[in-house]
């Protein structure tokens, strides 16, 4: 191995060193206590340092990193005490997640450094977004996200790297090419031969080096870092390096031929650079191990204080807290006049409105700038707004959230429009793993709205028309709004900006332009968790939302039927104060979907009135929702679908009981 030190002073190249034996002297105290049963599961970067390390020493203190699990030198090179990482790895109450994650799996804004999830590849675009919000700001800065070779199998991949090419992002694509996805080889991963023959696909610039040599790992990343900041553009930099260790210790490595360890050995990061060194001059043995041993003695007092630390009491209170990130959320009530407005052009002008107060509000989407989204909403957009905040994206759903995420990281507000809800199920992972549990891991509000033109009746078929709101019901740390007036769209939607927590706005096609009313022309907000109720008896209670708030009024206005009609305008939260007052004033209760059934939002809000509100029913609870079946595209299988047909009848069937 040959190293060449350029410009670089005695001290500086003694710095790399100490930086570099570091996390090694951490491994392999960690390995030592794996072994004695004191602490759990570990993921060993040993024989990889060089990365790390010189990548973090390369960069500025407050460029961000989004490191993997083996990438300790990125930790410990940013400053981060030992002694809070030793408790975030045991799973205590002082560590960055509060006992809620381990190891890596955190993020820390004072260090700016953005920790894994267990999902290879969704860090990807999270890097785009931190990278997006640089140049947004006109920032001479840029991301590095770590990716391993098997990661990059992902689908995310593609999307993250495309997205930066076509964006010209400030961002370092690291891939640590260590032959190994967990067990699987190479050659069953991939077909190309090395990742930098990816880069023309992209149309970005691709270098590969020895990740093994500290040198020159921190050598081209200071050049290309630099050279970056002042002509920002997305990178491919292929480390070749190798894992001497199993994935986690207790996967072994018995599925590596031993030749290869043998080799790799011999390209030891630290035994080489301290051979050097020493050769130069620079270092002694006796001056090597007494950095170790240095290094070892920090270690001591951060163990004994994290051992010493009594278990989490769990505070069940606290827990819930947490979900969210705090806000008031006090309600603005209008100004001024009032105008007749279409469900769609109530959402664009809420939009427009919030685009106007929040200047550091991004819209991404396909087909969202000069083309105005397909339904229209953001049409003329770009020429009040321009094309840096009002962004066309590829058609990619993964990527795009996760850069919604990583401009909220940075302090921006992010709406993302799926283009059609159905869309979503490909940018799932970004949504339930990324976002919803954002704020309760690491305390980073995840302030993005993702508007989901959803529901049936436009003869659009399966995968067009679905209303999959209950996929999302079940996952904590997540918001849902759905309303179903122009009034309540416009005023909830600027709620859900205003939010710096993740909300899925759902906004039904059927009801963009056959519905209108009256809306305040000036900005607003309204309350989430606050139905409203529609009073036209006492004898039946419709609890329904979206368009089946306009189906029961239909229904009950037709059919002539004493009943009363609440909309939850919000599904999460939504508001059992109200529902538990109409249930016990009237005593019958129909709760009403347009979702299939099995499993729905209805089935959830039924449940909790018989347990809670046993004591007023004169009947059992009724549930009506649509067939079990996907969404049919012939309109005589859409209207049998739906569940509006059948409302009259299992009204009157309540009303008997």
């Amino acid at each position: 191995m040959e190293f060449n030190p350029e410009s670089l002073t005695k001290d500086e190249l003694l710095f790399l060193y100490r930086q570099l034996v570091y996390p090694r002297v951490i491994e392999e105290k960690m390995l030592i206590l794996l072994r004695q049963g004191k602490v759990g599961k570990w993921f060993s970067g040993i024989g990889q340092e060089a990365i790390s390390v010189g990548v973090t020493q390369a960069l500025h203190s407050d460029e961000y990193i989004l490191p993997l699990h083996r990438n300790l030198g990125v930790f410990t090179g940013r400053g981060i005490p030992f002694r809070k990482l030793f408790a975030q790895w045991q799973g205590k109450k002082s560590g960055f997640t509060k006992g809620r994650d381990r190891s890596f799996h955190f993020g820390t804004n004072e260090y700016h450094i953005v920790g894994m999830i267990s999902h290879l590849g969704a860090m990807l675009g999270v890097a785009n977004g931190i990278a997006l919000s640089h140049k947004l700001a006109g920032e001479k800065k840029l991301a590095v996200v770590f990716s391993g070779d098997g990661g990059t199998s992902e689908g995310d991949f593609h999307e993250a790297l495309n997205v930066a090419a076509v964006w010209q992002l400030p961002v370092i694509f690291l891939i640590e090419n260590n032959g190994y996805g967990l067990s699987t080889p190479s050659n069953e991963q991939f077909r190309c031969k090395q990742f930098i023959d990816k880069g023309i696909g992209y149309g970005m610039e691709a270098v590969q080096i020895d990740g093994n040599n500290i040198l020159e790992v921190y050598n081209t990343v200071s050049r290309l870092a630099e050279d970056i900041r002042n002509n920002p553009r997305p990178m491919i930099l292929e480390c070749m390096t190798f894992r001497m260790r199993g994935h986690e210790e207790a996967s072994g490595t018995k599925y590596v031929p031993p030749h290869l360890f043998e080799e790799w050995k011999k390209k030891d990061p630290i035994e080489n650079y301290e051979t050097w060194l020493i050769e130069l001059g620079y270092l002694t043995k006796e001056d090597a191990a007494k950095i170790r041993n240095e290094w070892l003695q920090s270690l001591e007092t951060g163990l004994e204080e994290v051992f010493a630390e009594a278990e989490i009491v769990p505070d069940s209170a606290e827990e819930l807290a947490d979900m969210y990130a705090p806000f008031t959320g006090h309600e603005a009530a209008p100004s001024g006049g009032e105008s007749e407005k279409r469900l769609v052009d109530a959402i664009s002008d809420g939009l427009r409105q919030s685009m106007e107060r929040h200047s550091q509000l991004v819209i991404m989407g396909q087909d969202v700038a000069e083309y105005g989204g397909v339904f229209k909403i953001t049409e003329g957009f770009v020429e009040q707004f321009g094309k840096d905040r009002v962004r066309n994206t590829p058609i990619t759903e993964s990527s795009i959230l996760g850069a919604g995420y990583g401009l909220a990281i940075k302090g921006r507000k992010a709406v993302v429009e799926m283009q059609f809800a159905d869309f979503v199920s490909c940018g799932f992972n970004q949504i339930v793993n990324n976002l919803a549990k954002s704020h309760y891991r690491w305390a980073q509000p995840a302030d993005v709205v993702v508007r989901m033109p959803t529901g049936a009746g436009v003869q659009a078929g399966p995968f067009h028309s679905q209303s999959n709101e209950a996929w999302f019901y079940h996952v904590p740390g997540l918001k849902i709004y759905y309303p179903s007036t122009p009034s309540d769209a416009k005023g909830l939607l600027a709620r859900a900006i205003e939010d710096p927590n993740p909300v899925l706005f759902f906004e039904h096609k059927h009801l963009y332009r056959s519905i209108s009313g009256m809306v305040p022309d000036a900005w607003y907000t309204l309350p989430e968790g606050k139905a409203t109720v529609h009073h036209h008896g006492d004898e039946v209670c419709i609890i329904t939302y979206g368009w089946g708030v306009h189906q029961a009024l239909k229904t009950v206005t037709e059919q002539n039927i004493p009943a009363r009609v609440v909309d939850l305008r919000t599904l999460l939260p939504w508001d059992k104060d109200t529902v538990a007052e109409q249930v016990k004033a009237t005593g019958k209760v129909l709760v009403l979907t347009e979702d299939t059934l099995t499993g729905s939002i209805a089935s959830d809000i039924a449940a909790w009135i018989s347990e809670n509100c046993f004591q007023w029913l004169d009947a059992p609870v009724k549930r009506l929702g649509s067939l079990d079946t996907p969404v049919p595209l012939a309109g005589t299988l859409e209207k049998n679908f739906l569940p509006w047909d059948r409302l009259g009848v299992a009204i009157q069937e309540l009303r008997a009981f």
